[in-house]
């Protein structure tokens, strides 16, 4: 592991390079979201001063307390919630956010149309799919997918594509390949997919956004 930000930051770019260049892709193609849940401010600055823009946090309250302070110290910061959002958590989260990517049932579609309203805001939106259809996990079941696109579609939600997290420990390509044909099927052009461990099977199969937590911040103590 490298032992400071810039060289972290630097690594995981020469890596998504590498797996663009093999899947004849451009880098530029593919956001890189650093998963700042969990880390302080003062984790997070070093990779703000390296040139990362763009984070990822799980919950609307933790990125409240840290992100109201540093986005008034650096610029064109760009932030997505990757985690699950309660229904009554809709309206902070728009006003906090640039992109969720945890859409996953017709509650959730509901709130969000109200607070866009309200707010008079549109965030765009993945739609969490349960690819690997694991009780524990959140997401939208692949058969209750077309509903849930059409009612998003029918209440103005702008969708920016789907999202995934495939099962733990298990080869995570062929789930990466069904999201990217589900993505197909329906339309939609991004494809958030991809972890420390799996990000450039991701970018080979599809991914336009990869979140990355551990190869930027370093293992968690």
């Amino acid at each position: 592991m490298s032992e400071n930000a810039t060289d972290r930051l630097a690594a995981v770019e020469a890596e998504i390079a590498k797996a663009c260049k093999i899947a004849r892709r451009e880098p530029e193609d593919v956001s890189l979201i650093a998963i700042s849940k969990t880390h302080p401010a003062g984790a997070i600055a070093p990779l703000l001063d390296a040139g990362q823009r763009v984070f990822g946090e799980n919950r609307v309250q933790e990125a409240e307390g840290k992100w109201l302070q540093l986005r008034e110290e650096t610029p064109g910061v760009e932030l997505h919630l990757v985690g699950q959002l309660q229904s009554n958590k809709a309206d902070d989260a728009v006003a906090l956010f640039d992109c969720i990517h945890s859409l996953d049932r017709p509650s959730l579609v509901k709130a969000l149309a109200k607070a866009f309203d309200k707010a008079d805001k549109q965030v765009p939106c993945f739609v969490q799919v349960n690819i690997g259809d694991e009780d524990q996990k959140g997401g939208c079941a692949i058969k209750d997918l077309p509903d849930l696109l059409s009612q998003a579609r029918d209440a103005d939600i702008p969708l920016a594509g789907l999202m995934c997290v495939p099962p733990f420990g298990i080869e995570a390509a062929p789930y990466f390949a069904l999201m990217a044909k589900l993505a197909d099927d329906h339309g939609l052009e991004g494809r958030s997919m991809g972890m420390s461990g799996d990000f450039e099977t991701a970018i080979m199969l599809g991914a336009t956004h990869i979140r990355v937590g551990t190869a930027l911040f370093g293992e968690r103590g």
